[in-house]
């Protein structure tokens, strides 16, 4: 698969954001919900006076309910449009979009870039909450309340273990033909001053419902329901455990995506597309 761009069209780079309260997730779904996508194609097509939609491709699919601070996406335009709305779009865009979803920046991409492919990492932050009284009302929509009390260090330590390149499979939901080998780069919490706890979650791709599935589990660590060894023999046992609970989504945000540098764009792009084995295991046709 290439990633060259048609003759006539130039690929361009969207940073941007959302509140995904109110959206069904990131991706069209066809009974017609509200979804991100969905919202900025129909914008673009207006602002751009378009008879047709140019489709998106974003970094990372997020579920409903689940924000982003750095989403990254990028659409193919044809370059006679591109070139009559390149300076007035981000404007008009901001004029066209619901609040509740911002486009930044819109820049025309280097050769070789695909929003999806060439990332070599994604950063998301879960943000929860222990205190007794609840979460701040001004904070509701984005932070879990947890009616424990949290122990971070054990959490931490039960994090560790999960570090690195696995089959994540216990972790995930898992989809036809899709595998669940994943490079956990860092996981680790830190209790904020305000006293809110935030994970760093960092791979270089997630598999569905992953992040979700980890900060259940440290959960239940850190609230003395498991030990610490818990999460770790899960991740070892390969499958789903009734017993890890995914939370609610409204507590996740897309922080940040990672790119390589230019030159190096096409060549993670075709990297990234390679099923993934782990060493000592055949891989399939």
């Amino acid at each position: 698969m290439s990633d060259d761009v048609q003759p006539g069209f130039v690929r361009v780079r969207l940073d941007l954001s959302y509140d995904g309260r109110d959206f069904s997730g990131w991706a069209k779904q066809a009974r017609g919900q509200r979804t991100v996508q969905g919202e900025i194609e129909d914008a673009l097509k207006t602002v751009t006076r378009s008879s047709e939609t140019y489709e998106l491709t974003v970094a990372g699919r997020t579920d409903a309910g689940v924000h982003a601070r750095g989403q990254v996406a990028h659409v193919d335009l044809p370059m006679e449009l591109w070139a009559e709305h390149r300076e007035k779009l981000l404007r008009r865009l901001a004029g066209r979009l619901s609040h509740d979803v911002r486009v930044w920046n819109v820049t025309e991409a280097p050769a070789g870039f695909n929003a999806r492919f060439s990332a070599v990492w994604r950063r998301y932050a879960y943000r929860v909450t222990d205190h007794p009284g609840g979460v701040d009302p001004l904070l509701r929509g984005h932070v879990l309340w947890h009616d424990w009390t949290l122990d971070m260090d054990a959490m931490n330590e039960a994090a560790a273990a999960l570090v690195g390149e696995h089959d994540f499979a216990a972790y995930c939901k898992k989809r036809e033909g899709a595998t669940t080998i994943r490079t956990l780069q860092e996981l680790r919490w830190e209790r904020r001053a305000d006293g809110i706890l935030e994970a760093t979650v960092k791979a270089d791709a997630f598999c569905h419902n992953m992040v979700r599935s980890l900060v259940g589990a440290l959960l239940f660590v850190g609230d003395g329901h498991r030990p610490v060894e818990w999460p770790g023999k899960v991740l070892a046992a390969g499958v789903r455990d009734s017993a890890v609970h995914v939370v609610r989504p409204h507590g996740l945000t897309l922080e940040e995506v990672g790119y390589p540098a230019d030159d190096q764009l096409a060549a993670r792009s075709r990297e990234a597309r390679n099923k993934r084995t782990l060493p000592g295991v055949a891989g399939c046709c």
